[in-house]
């Protein structure tokens, strides 16, 4: 079963931001000769490499709503200018729309979820035994909301 990431979306105020970020960094990419892909660099290196890349999505949030999701294509350990490890996270440059559904702040940077094969999150009651199993705690209460109607 694959497991998925979540993540704020900092500095988009919709899908069509995100989509035009990307395009951008794509086209400047290609300005450069670079290889043409998008890649979102985080702290955090995941331990759960094989399952998130056996179909895994980075699922967006967007004001506050899980709005979008992009394919994990790879995840790579990289060093920044700082000699500091990073995870660098190579996405499919197509945003693909989710059900929107509330999200309340986390600190968090990363969580790691469970989904079934729907495009859809799955409900707080699901992805707290989960959150459980997978790193010995619950999730939090502020983490995600009920499924909006």
């Amino acid at each position: 079963m694959p497991l998925h990431l979540i993540k704020l979306c900092v500095g988009c105020e919709s899908i069509a931001d995100l989509e035009g970020w990307i395009a951008e960094t794509s086209a400047e990419r290609r300005r450069r000769k670079q290889p043409d892909e998008q890649v979102h660099t985080t702290r955090m290196m995941p331990k759960r490499i094989p399952e998130l890349l056996e179909g895994g999505s980075l699922y967006w949030v967007i004001k506050g709503m899980i709005s979008c999701r992009q394919t994990l294509l790879d995840l790579r350990a990289v060093t920044g200018s700082d000699g500091i490890g990073r995870c660098a996270i190579v996405l499919e440059q197509k945003v693909i729309p989710v059900e929107p559904r509330a999200c309340r702040r986390f600190k968090v940077g990363v969580i790691l979820m469970t989904n079934p094969s729907r495009a859809i999150l799955p409900r707080l009651d699901v992805l707290t035994p989960i959150c459980r199993r997978v790193c010995g705690a619950s999730l939090p209460n502020w983490a995600c909301s009920e499924p909006m109607s």
